[in-house]
Formats: structure tokens, sequence, C-alpha cells
């Protein structure tokens, strides 16, 4: 635990560092995001997954997206987050909307507002290079190393923790049968030359574990 403990203050430094450096001007929001992050009642959707969001749209910078707006909607992306409830998305997605009023003009905030609620399904269309960017960013755990997809899976897990195992498996491989589905998981570039074989592999071999 106290292992756990120092990586997430470390990680907790690092969004606050990145924050003040990418919006300077909005210092008070990005204290509230943080914190929502690293409530501890998070498992998964934690400072980690944050950090690891935010990593990935780094990677994927030369995509032609709209840095701003991506970043934005990295940010608040999870910013609620109940593992209780089904429309977290949406609820991110009107927090966006309120705390960002007073400062981004109506497109910046609209384009935002969609690109949140875009993560519910990560159907992203042609054309979407903002959707490409932050989906693909936001998908780019799935595409790990055995052991780093071993734990993602135990922290899906602990964060569901109160759903019994029949469920939880049910649950799972539905939503694994339907990434399988998809024509592509990832959309831009890097993510389709980088990330699509090992995701797909990662997958499968998580399904048929079940």
């Amino acid at each position: 635990r106290k292992t756990v403990a120092v990586t997430q203050l470390h990680d907790i430094d690092w969004l606050r560092s990145r924050w003040a450096a990418r919006f300077p001007a909005l210092e008070t929001i990005g204290g509230q995001l943080v914190s929502r992050y690293a409530d501890p009642s998070r498992v998964y959707h934690d400072v980690r997954h944050l950090r690891a969001v935010l990593e990935a749209v780094d990677l994927l910078q030369d995509e032609g997206a709209d840095r701003e707006a991506v970043e934005l909607a990295a940010w608040f992306h999870d910013a609620v987050y109940d593992v209780q409830q089904t429309e977290n998305e949406a609820a991110s997605a009107t927090l966006a909307e309120m705390m960002l009023a007073p400062y981004a003009d109506d497109a910046k905030r609209a384009e935002v507002v969609r690109l949140v609620l875009l993560t519910r399904d990560h159907a992203v269309t042609d054309g979407d290079p903002n959707g490409a960017v932050l989906c693909d960013a936001d998908l780019a755990v799935l595409a790990g190393g055995r052991e780093d997809y071993g734990a993602y899976l135990a922290r899906v897990r602990a964060e569901y923790a109160h759903v019994g195992d029949a469920d939880f498996l049910a649950g799972r491989a539905a939503v694994l049968r339907g990434l399988l589905a998809l024509p592509s998981l990832f959309h831009t570039a890097v993510g389709l030359a980088q990330w699509e074989g090992p995701a797909r592999a990662n997958l499968t071999r998580e399904l048929r574990s079940w």
C-alpha cells in the first residue's frame, strides 16, 4: 500500500505540473480535477490512468488534432466516475461545460463536451482527428505488454469489487466482444501501426480465459 501511495503522489505532482504548464490561467480547475482522480475510491480510473492518457496524447501530437481541445477533454473524460452509475461520461461532459464556461468560448466548450461524450463508445468517424487522438489515447492501455495488461485487468476488477464474479465476467465478456467486433480499435496512424495488433491479441487472450 505504501508503494502505491508513493506512486500516486508522484502522479499527482506530475499532473499538477502538467496543468500549470498547459493552462496557467486555470489553476483552480486543475486542482479540482486532480482531486477527483485522486479520490481513494478509484482504482483504475485514477491519477495513473489520467497520466497515461495524457502521455498517449503526447505520442499522437502529429495527428493534426486541436491539441488544446483534446487535452482538456482528456482531463475531463473521467472527471465524474461512479462505478455504480452508467452516465459518467454525460456527467463529466456537463462538468466540463460548467467549469470551462467562464474561460473558453462556445466553440471550444462544445468541442470538449463532444469529445468527452465520445469516450462513451469510442465510435470515431472518418475525418475526426480530435476524436481519433482522444479515443486512441484512452484505449492505448489495451496494447500493453502481458504484465501491464494483467495489472490493468486487476485494477479494473478491483474497481468493480462490489460486482459478483459471474456478473462481472458476463459484462466483461460483452465488452470484449464489442471491442473485437469493431473494424479497428484505433484510428490514428500510430495507433493502427503500433497498438492495434497487440491490443487485439490481449483482448482475444482475455476473452478465451473467461
